[in-house]
């Protein structure tokens, strides 16, 4: 059972003193009060902004819109909001403002790489799926700020038909993840139309969903969609929690309700320089994660979107981070600490150096405690069986119900079977594509 604190209680009745606390585990009863302007924010944390810092604040929220549910404003400490994870998650900062010329309004190439509305595909087997630019929270460290909260970029059904035909037409597509804003934010009905349609389509074999509801607004993981999304197996959902503070009772109660349903649970947080950048911040949050079923995933670089500079830290604080991480706690705790590359690059994962050096027969390695070992390489190695002819081969390349498809990338040097010995970027799929 949830249990109220005195600030939610409090919260609550600010915002509506007719309906007080029986409402605020409702869902639609939060979206419905969500806090767009200053002064619930003023009367909740009780401050009171200077009048310039006021104006700062709102030519802010002009450009990037404020959305904060009273569940997530309520976790905020008052006493000292200024530093508070959450409040600098949710609360506008003037350094919003300030664009740089490194900064990009598509820094990943979402637009760029989507051959159909709604569509982002960039790596072979898989495509993003944009299917609601509408959150219950409006992250300040959002990497697509362009599109989230913007009224007039909704998608309609007719984009969504569209971008379920580039499926149904790609049959390479075997994975396709449902992102947004946050898919959550769709009617049961309205996502169960769409999950349906996609398991409609033979070669889609994974759905995943993208949300950070089990964050922000925990209550809207209901019997009701839980029994929606059941019917749609295997569905693998990946959450958003960046810091430990926001593991939170009703967070705990979400996530189980999704784990005894039977739904693979995995958490992408994003370095942010003020709120996580700390080895022991991350540790007990990647430890706490797994407490709750919930495998860490992936470590974000911060990109570069316009008006994320003051999130970023250095790469080499997710190094130290990485340090602090693999050896120190179990190896389900570490995510891959990636950078996701300008331009439509995709995920580089980055890790320390393990491997200090290597000759012919011997690699040597050093482990978390700083031990330096060595590994003997075998004296010759061929291939078993294999005459690396995969075209023609009736031995061990028996893949009856797969489809192969030719090597692209590093795989495509490292391959005998291809006599590529230069990569020309222009030549990959995603570029034909666009």
């Amino acid at each position: 059972m949830t249990i109220f604190n005195k600030r939610q209680q409090e919260l609550a009745e600010q915002i509506d003193s007719k309906i007080g606390i029986s409402k605020w585990k409702d869902w639609k009863w939060q979206l419905k009060h969500a806090i767009t302007g200053l002064e619930t924010v003023e009367s909740s944390l009780g401050v009171k902004f200077p009048e310039q810092q006021r104006a700062r604040f709102k030519e802010t929220i002009d450009k990037f819109p404020m959305r904060v549910t009273p569940y997530y404003l309520s976790l905020v400490d008052p006493n000292d909001y200024q530093n508070d994870p959450v409040f600098k998650q949710s609360f506008p900062d003037p350094a919003e403002l300030q664009v740089f010329a490194h900064d990009m309004l598509d820094p990943l190439a979402e637009d760029k790489d989507s051959p159909a509305p709604g569509i982002t595909h960039r790596y072979p087997d898989r495509v993003l799926f944009h299917i609601s630019n509408v959150c219950s929270m409006y992250c300040r460290h959002c990497t697509r700020k362009r599109k989230v909260g913007d009224v007039d970029y909704i998608p309609k059904k007719e984009s969504i038909e569209q971008g379920l035909a580039y499926i149904r037409e790609t049959p390479q597509v075997r994975d396709v993840l449902l992102s947004g804003g946050d898919p959550f934010m769709l009617s049961d009905e309205y996502l169960d139309w769409i999950l349906w349609e996609l398991r409609q389509i033979p070669h889609v074999e994974i759905i995943r969903i993208g949300t950070r509801m089990p964050v922000v607004l925990p209550y809207r993981i209901t019997d009701e969609l839980i029994a929606v999304l059941k019917n749609y197996q295997p569905v693998w959902i990946n959450t958003h929690f960046n810091h430990p503070r926001e593991i939170t009772t009703s967070c705990r109660e979400a996530l189980a309700k999704l784990a005894d349903a039977g739904f693979p649970l995995g958490n992408q947080s994003v370095l942010l320089a003020g709120i996580n950048d700390c080895p022991r911040i991350m540790k007990r949050l990647v430890q706490m994660l797994l407490m709750n079923r919930v495998r860490p995933y992936y470590l974000y670089q911060c990109d570069l979107a316009e008006g994320l500079s003051h999130f970023r830290t250095p790469v080499s604080k997710g190094i130290e981070i990485m340090e602090s991480l693999i050896g120190h706690t179990t190896g389900m705790a570490v995510p891959t600490y990636v950078i996701d590359a300008p331009e439509g690059g995709g995920k580089i994962p980055i890790m320390p150096n393990y491997l200090i050096s290597w000759s012919t027969h011997k690699v040597v390695l050093r482990n978390y405690e700083g031990v330096i070992t060595t590994y003997k390489e075998p004296d010759s190695y061929e291939p078993v069986f294999c005459d690396r002819n995969c075209e023609k081969c009736v031995l061990n390349l028996k893949l009856e119900g797969a489809t192969e498809y030719p090597a692209v990338g590093i795989e495509k040097l490292l391959s005998d079977y291809d006599d590529t010995v230069a990569l020309v970027p222009t030549d990959t799929e995603r570029y034909t594509r666009r």
